[in-house]
Order: C-alpha cells, then structure tokens, then sequence
C-alpha cells in the first residue's frame, strides 16, 4: 500500500514530491494533498488529524495508519469499491473525511480524481464516477446538477442531512448515505441510506463494529480493528437490533424543562419547511422551570405578522412543552471552519443583539 493513482497519475514516496507545487500556496488545497501523501508515505506509523469542533474545542488526534486502512477496507467493501472503480476527492484534506478518501484509493487500488473543493464540485465534471463523499452544504447547491450526472454512490458527512435536503435528493440518481462516525473512529462506523426506494431513517452499523447504550441511553462503540478503547459518545439513540440505530439527539445538548426532557434536534425536524433560513433550538436557565426552549433565527427580526404566522405554525407542530419561550433574531450565524454552526457563540450573540 505504497502508491496511489491520482488524476491518472501513479505516484510513491519516490515521486510523491512532485505532486506539490510551489507556485501554490502552502496551504492550497492542492498542495495538502501532496503534504498528507508525504506524511502516509513516510515511516511514521501515525497521522496527525484535527477534529472539526463543532461538538467542543478543536483538538489533534494521533490516528494509526492502519486503523486508517481498515476502516478504509469497511467502506470499500461496503460499497464493492476495487481497482477498477473511479472515484472522486473533492473535499479539503484537512479534515479526517478528505484524507480517508485518499486512503481508500490507496488501499482499494482505485483511480481517484481530485478537484479542487467548492459548493458545487460536479458542475464540470465529466468522467462517470463510482463513489465520493460530500457534504450537506455541497449536496444543497449540487443536487440539480447531480440529477443529470453519472455519480454511483455518494456518502455525505460533516453536518446532518435535514429532511429539507432528503426532499430535495429525491429525484438524484445516485445513491446517497449519511454518515454516522467521527475523528477518532477514522471517518464513519455506520450508514444511512436517504433517497431510493431504500432510505430509512436507521443507520445500518459496518462490519466490525459493536455497539451498546450506556445508563443515559448515549451509544457506546466497539471497534478493536479501529482502537484498543471502547468509545463513549453523547449521541443518545435507539437501537434496532445489533445491526441498526436511529438517531435521536446529543445529551449534552438535552433540555430538562420542568421534568421533561426535550431534544432540540427532534425539534428541529418538526420545524423543517416552516422556517426558510437556518435556524437552531437551545435552552436558557429558568428559576420555575430550570430551563426553556428558545429558538434561534438567522435572520432580520420579523415584522409583527411574521412573527404572528410563525408562531402559530409552532403551535400546530409542537407540544406545549415543546414551543420556544422565546424566539431570537441574528443576520448571520457563527460558523467552524467546516461550516458547522456554533451554537453557544451565536446564541450569546444573539442574545446580546436583543
């Protein structure tokens, strides 16, 4: 495993420094793929990755380079991906998902097509495609584009996929699967299928992996092939038998409202296609109630009939316990470099505005 094709080209640690290029920036998209070729190359037995800190404060992990390969083996195999397939980069090495992509095409063998990262990363595309991996943002702006190209399958992480953005996949061609993993477990343990006559609203686990709820409900991973440790996450679900989950919502981001608990990402479903722009639900300390739901808009603030009209779809689609206590405006949410909304920092903001 000591060579990859890219852009048709077969390079090793003997030729990968040619890939970069030194009228490009350092840090050009380009170029960090020959950097994260050079580091897979070297005798190192570790890479460096960054989490994306959408869930707390950034760090660095060091991750195996052969956890790396198998879970680069789960997903080919998964997907049937083999010397003979043509794939695609098209997202930023800097991130877990760019390099895993990478490290499939050196496992598997395959031919692997590298453009440079954009909203739309297939509106030139010509070659027919077997696989790649996006995210929910490149999925909104290309799901026109991709009704009308040859792209096989696609697995899209980084964000959830909304059921506005299911709506919108309906009528893609390709295959799509959201994807349910994180840094430490080198990309995704678990797939769900959201367009076709297949979708569900499940994950369906990789081979390999095992899976358990801890006393809160929160999914605790097994993956030995990946790391030694078990893996407790926040992520609160519910199991389908040993080989599926759904989702339901984060327990650190859990609303206890006099008693009753409330997910704000439950929430946030029920209020798809009510609210045009983005928007999030969170919670503020309460003396009677120990906290209340609040919703945030990005947006202007509305005008009184707006308003009136929100607030009475909010009435028809939640329960009592449920409805914001109050509701705030912000022209332009905090965003991570992987543009995940902060939602701490754009709240506080927001409530500074009001």
């Amino acid at each position: 495993m000591e060579s990859i094709i890219l852009n048709e080209i077969l390079y090793d640690r003997q030729n990968v420094d040619q890939i970069i290029n030194p009228a490009l920036p350092v840090d050009s998209w380009w170029n960090a793929v020959g950097y994260f070729l050079k580091d897979w190359f070297d005798d190192s037995d570790f890479i460096t990755v960054h989490t994306s800190g959408s869930t707390g404060i950034p760090k660095s992990i060091r991750l195996s380079k052969l956890s790396m390969e198998n879970s680069a083996r789960m997903t080919n195999q998964f997907f049937q991906l083999t010397n003979k397939s043509n794939c695609l980069l098209c997202l930023p090495v800097s991130y877990i998902a760019g390099k895993m992509m990478i490290v499939r095409a050196i496992v598997s063998g395959f031919q692997l097509l590298a453009v440079e990262p954009s909203a739309n990363p297939f509106i030139n595309l010509q070659d027919s495609i077997d696989f790649t991996a996006i995210t929910p943002y490149q999925l909104f702006h290309s799901f026109e584009t991709l009704k009308a190209k040859s792209v096989g399958k696609i697995i899209v992480g980084g964000g959830s996929v909304t059921s506005k953005l299911e709506l919108l996949s309906e009528n893609i061609p390709s295959e799509l699967y959201e994807t349910y993993g994180m840094t430490e477990t080198c990309s995704h343990i678990a797939l769900r299928r959201f367009n076709g006559v297949e979708r569900s609203d499940c994950f369906t686990i990789l081979d390999g992996i095992s899976v358990r709820l801890d006393e809160r409900g929160c999914l605790a991973i097994s993956a030995p092939h990946l790391l030694k440790e078990e893996i407790q996450t926040n992520d609160i679900v519910e199991l389908k038998g040993t080989t599926s989950f759904r989702w339901l919502g984060r327990d650190d981001s859990t609303i206890n409202s006099g008693g009753i608990k409330i997910h704000p990402e439950q929430l946030e479903k029920k209020l798809e296609g009510i609210i045009p722009s983005g928007y999030f639900i969170s919670s503020l300390p309460d003396d009677q109630f120990e906290n209340v739901v609040v919703l945030v808009i990005e947006s202007e603030e509305y005008s009184s009939s707006q308003r009136e009209s929100l607030e009475k779809q909010l009435d028809e689609v939640l329960s009592k316990y449920e409805i914001p206590k109050h509701i705030y405006f912000l022209p332009s949410f905090i965003y991570s470099e992987s543009n995940k909304v902060l939602r701490k920092p754009t709240l506080d903001k927001a409530l500074k505005r009001a």
